[in-house]
């Protein structure tokens, strides 16, 4: 079954919603690792880390920022997908791919760019 109206508005504010949410994230990562050196990060006094362990803990702190800036990228990705479709076909949007069978707008509220329904 198609959306309605105002289920389509509150997808699209909840597109919104989330976009503005991974923007941030990406941001505030990439601003975080400009602004402070590999010492500054570290809380290092000189430019040799005392423990070899300091130094494999600043890699997975770089690894897990690596690994959310990639997912917040995708999900960018596919909001702005999401958005696009909404906009160029309203009617069709919340039709899963795969089936042609509505997605339920449980799913869509919580994954407001689902292309399917599962």
């Amino acid at each position: 079954m198609p959306l309605t109206t105002s289920q389509r508005d509150h997808i699209e504010r909840r597109l919104r919603e989330e976009r503005a949410s991974a923007l941030i994230l990406v941001n505030g990562i990439a601003a975080e690792r400009a602004r402070a050196s590999e010492q500054e990060e570290a809380g290092d006094l000189s430019l040799v880390p005392i423990h070899p362990a300091d130094l494999g803990s600043d890699r997975q702190d770089e690894d897990i920022d690596l690994a959310n800036v990639t997912r917040a990228s995708a999900e960018l990705a596919e909001i702005d997908a999401a958005l696009e479709r909404l906009y160029a076909s309203p009617e069709r949007f919340g039709l899963c791919e795969d089936t042609g069978a509505g997605i339920p707008f449980e799913r869509l509220d919580l994954i407001p760019w689902a292309r399917t329904c599962e």
